[in-house]
């Protein structure tokens, strides 16, 4: 295999090359470092890379393997890190100057898990300050680029997952996501990006932006890609008060069954708000497709939709500010300007309004689970509009002007608020070349369904094989 192949190679692929000694972990990372090496200075996906310690941790890996010590799927695979997932050993920013020489004594529990499989961390990735952001904007390590045009967002606020990813500098990252940040640069950088269910993976070790809002989640080139690390990186812990007590099953085992017969809602709000014409066709057919396959439409009413944004905004406004409030007292100055506006916001909100925004979010859950009684999953567009320019505040969308905060993050708020599972998959590309998501939502824990539906939609087309062609 050339070291491009090895690149954008699978999870599964690699796993099978390496466990046969075809290819060893130690090329798999050389390839990779070259493969940084050659976008990286377009890009900007990293914040710290780890080349050494990657090209170690290889060598380490490929002994183990000759003494016939697999450890399975993901050992000898690389893995890119959000940087605030703690990692012991290496300095976690959370995307601020402010935590440059932070470093932390231990690992997240994530971190600690992709360690015991063998995955290889081969570096930390840059995100939009603080993660409050959908743009992946960041003054102080510079912007994140989509590597399909680099005029473009890589989407936030884990733009660097995302760009990492789709260019080839990693076969997995991951994301955190409180508003939309797995999803929005997985959908605007063309590859796979799952939130789970809230407490199926752990937030222990993890710098949050809202406590109830956030969910650790893959951004990764394949479905089953997203299923191999949720069996690493899915359940319970006692250090995260959230983590949920449930069975982990092996999410690969239902990928490849049929949906016929499955019972598919059509989010008739998705497509009332302001969508752009040409990714609404694009969308539609893959939902056509989808029903070709044997799969029941319906077009169901998620009747607080509208509430959403305003439910949303109110709960992670005043929880961001909670948790940062001695960081805006002592560093405002050094905070990137709408970061800090977002801040100073959430302090002004009273404590009446944040109650009856979780009143209200009670409400949304109620009649959204209410849905999952007719059907199975929902489905509906990632994004109403492809990767806007860079830095860009508004986007049209036939003819109206929409803030871009709002409208990256419309589709992607109302299942944070439900806390329960979504994924978004390549669906088609626009006429100027830049990747069209399809999200699927699915009930709480039935991470397995919404994989399931996922795969057979791309197991059946090849848009996930699309790679951009980006260089420095």
């Amino acid at each position: 295999m050339t070291d491009v192949n090895l690149c954008y190679a699978s999870v599964r692929a690699l796993s099978e090359l390496v466990s046969k000694k075809q290819v060893s972990p130690v090329e798999i990372i050389e390839a990779h470092l070259q493969r940084i090496s050659e976008t990286e200075p377009v890009l900007n996906s990293f914040i710290t890379l780890l080349a050494d310690e990657a090209q170690e941790a290889a060598r380490r890996a490929e002994a183990m393997i000759n003494r016939g010590n697999h450890l399975g799927p993901l050992h000898g695979i690389p893995v890119g890190l959000k940087d605030l997932f703690n990692t012991g050993g290496v300095k976690t920013t959370s995307g601020s100057r402010i935590f440059d020489n932070y470093v932390p004594i231990e690992d997240c529990t994530v971190a600690s898990k992709f360690r015991a499989a063998g995955a290889i961390l081969i570096g930390k990735l840059n995100m939009h300050q603080f993660a409050y952001g959908p743009t992946g904007e960041n003054p102080d390590y510079g912007h994140m680029h989509n590597p399909w045009d680099p005029e473009k967002i890589a989407g936030g606020s884990s733009g660097g997952s995302g760009s990492a990813a789709a260019s080839g500098q990693c076969t997995i990252t991951m994301g955190s996501d409180t508003g939309g940040s797995v999803r929005i640069p997985s959908s605007f950088c063309g590859i796979v990006g799952l939130k789970p269910t809230y407490g199926l993976v752990s937030r222990n070790g993890l710098t949050p932006l809202s406590w109830c809002l956030d969910h650790p989640g893959p951004m990764v080139r394949t479905v089953e890609d997203a299923a191999l690390t949720m069996n690493v990186i899915s359940g319970f812990d006692p250090k995260d008060v959230a983590s949920a007590r449930v069975n982990i099953p092996d999410y690969t085992e239902n990928l490849n069954k049929s949906i016929q017969g499955l019972r598919v809602g059509i989010v008739k709000e998705f497509f009332d708000a302001p969508l752009d014409a040409e990714v609404e066709s694009i969308v539609r057919k893959a939902i056509s497709h989808i029903e070709s396959m044997g799969a029941e439409i319906h077009e169901v009413s998620m009747s607080m939709f509208e509430q959403s944004q305003a439910i949303s905004g109110t709960i992670l406004m005043c929880e961001a500010a909670a948790y940062h409030r001695e960081l805006l007292k002592d560093h405002a100055e050094e905070l990137y300007a709408p970061v800090r506006l977002r801040l100073e916001s959430g302090l002004l909100i009273t404590a009446a309004d944040y109650l009856k925004a979780q009143q209200a979010r009670a409400l949304f859950n109620t009649s959204v689970n209410a849905l999952y009684q007719t059907v199975d999953v929902l489905v509906g567009p990632s994004q109403p509009i492809t990767a806007p320019t860079l830095l860009a505040q508004s986007v049209e969308i036939n003819g109206t002007r929409v803030g871009t905060t709002a409208a990256v993050t419309q589709y992607s708020r109302p299942y944070n608020i439900t806390g329960t599972p979504a994924i978004t998959v390549p669906c088609g590309f626009s006429a100027s070349g830049m990747p069209v998501g399809l999200q699927i939502a699915g009930k709480a824990f039935d991470e397995s369904t919404v994989l399931q539906v996922a795969h057979a939609y791309e197991s059946t087309t090849d848009w996930h094989l699309k790679h951009p062609d980006i260089a420095s």
